[in-house]
């Protein structure tokens, strides 16, 4: 059977998706709910261009592996068009203050999970910088695991690093193992990344720092620090059962032995206490302080700073003292790697970030919060939450997920703002979260994934064990309906 063409299911997919939002959206326009304006502007000229808009920008995005342009573009001239529309009907009505004011609203949320995802980010390119995955990949690599092994190995670090470090991140760092020890077994490197993609979705969602959904539904005040961590079970569900089936399908065999030894650069281990602590004052400043907690990761972006500067005045002392310890060891191979050592620059790390990813955040947020404004949230929230029980509500917004980025979907239902248990706002987080496993470009890993193993790790690749993955989604939204149905 020929494999079906990534293009063209992406485009069909997209588009199905939108038309039952369309549909949604303009059958029940009577309904009003939360995140609107004054003005009803859902059925205006202004309005339904602003749908369109953001559909135009949002198949663009969708195209980005077929017009190789970054998705932060569409978006950032989506939102300005929107909100420009906008301001001109609020104008005209002679209240420009309310646009204003909603507009500013709109920002200080984006401003906050900026800061958030900027420090963090931040921090593991420091650690990148001084070698910490290097020489984890390093070790796995020379430990000679046999397929199977390596299989699980990189599924389980993938789940457990992305409940603290960013999902796409995590996956790159699995699918560079993989694609070290397995070289030439395309069959095994494809299953494997399907596998680290897989894990690492299923790992953020049970972490307020996993992923961006769960930030963002942390911040909202919706669920508390701790109260993620009753998705921790679910999470391994969701990724234990396709895995399980997966392993099924491995030629078990032992690749050959690679040599590779990475040294930590000087200050590696202090980055990571330094970031750990940092993560501890942000959830001590929103638990206790009632603060952000962007104000605390900031807090922890100034002492990586300090350390930043100490390592740079201390490093020609530090240099002495190795060349003198080589040189009487007769470690050439050392000596020599000194003469390539360049001091830490914490604004290098900072400009490393992904850019394209925050600007095209700050896209969505700002499209979204537009739309919401113009009363288009409204309807999708009564229609949804208002007409249908929540829990399927919520797990129909986990399937689109898989096609629309979760992103949107988290920030619209946010922005909907729909009167729910506990319960309910930790399957949402679920739903959304992995939701995107179903696809490779579903989520960030798997858009990642399919640039980093180009040819080997694809849509098609993915797509044949869709099955297992969606009985994994649906066996995690059974065991958090059965384990946590005192939420509900």
């Amino acid at each position: 059977m020929k494999p079906p063409n990534v293009h063209v299911t992406r485009h069909y997919a997209s588009r199905v998706t939108w038309l039952l939002l369309a549909c949604t959206l303009f059958v029940f326009p009577s309904l009003s709910y939360a995140a609107a304006g004054p003005l009803d502007l859902t059925l205006s000229l202004a309005g339904i261009s602003s749908v369109v808009i953001f559909v135009l920008a949002y198949a663009l995005v969708m195209s980005e592996e077929l017009l190789h342009m970054r998705k932060s573009k569409p978006v950032l001239v989506a939102a300005g068009l929107i909100w420009a529309l906008v301001a001109w009907v609020y104008v005209q009505a002679g209240m420009p203050e309310e646009a204003e004011t909603a507009f500013r609203e709109t920002l200080l949320e984006y401003a906050e999970l900026l800061l958030f995802l900027l420090v963090a980010m931040t921090y593991i390119n420091a650690m990148e910088e001084r070698r910490v995955f290097d020489a984890l990949r390093s070790w796995l690599v020379r430990k000679g695991f046999s397929y199977r092994s390596l299989f699980w190995i990189t599924g389980v670090m993938a789940f457990g690093i992305s409940a603290i470090a960013n999902n796409m991140t995590t996956a790159m760092l699995m699918c560079a193992v993989v694609l070290k020890v397995a070289e030439g077994d395309n069959k095994f490197i494809g299953l494997c990344c399907v596998n680290v993609v897989v894990a690492s979705n299923a790992g953020g969602a049970f972490s307020p720092f996993g992923d961006i959904t769960t930030l963002m539904v942390w911040q909202a005040g919706q669920v508390p620090f701790e109260g993620f961590f009753a998705l921790l079970l679910p999470a391994v569900v969701n990724f234990m059962v396709p895995a399980v089936i997966m392993n099924f399908f491995i030629v078990n065999r032992q690749p050959a032995s690679l040599k590779e030894n990475v040294w930590l650069k000087r200050g590696a281990r202090r980055i990571i206490v330094l970031f750990l602590i940092t993560v501890a004052i942000s959830v001590l400043c929103h638990s206790i302080l009632y603060l952000p907690p962007a104000m605390g990761m900031m807090f922890g972006l100034g002492l990586l700073q300090f350390f930043g500067y100490y390592l740079r005045r201390s490093l020609p002392r530090s240099l002495e003292r190795k060349r003198e310890r080589y040189s009487r060891r007769g470690d050439w191979k050392k000596l020599e790697q000194l003469g390539s050592v360049v001091p830490f620059d914490i604004f290098s790390r900072i400009a490393r970030s992904e850019w394209d990813t925050l600007l095209f955040f700050y896209g969505v947020v700002m499209c979204v919060g537009g739309l919401g404004f113009m009363g288009y949230l409204s309807l999708l929230s009564e229609t949804l939450y208002g007409s249908w029980n929540p829990v399927w509500a919520n797990v129909v917004l986990g399937l689109i997920s898989a096609v629309v980025d979760n992103i949107p979907v988290m920030f619209a239902v946010l922005s909907m703002a729909p009167d729910m248990t506990e319960g309910n706002w930790l399957l949402i987080t679920l739903t959304a979260g992995v939701g995107g496993s179903l696809l490779s470009m579903g989520s960030a890993a798997g858009v990642a994934l399919m640039g980093q193993a180009r040819g080997i790790y694809t849509f098609a690749v993915h797509l044949r064990w869709v099955p297992a993955i969606l009985l994994g989604y649906a066996a995690s939204i059974a065991t958090h309906l059965w384990i946590n149905a005192a939420l509900f």
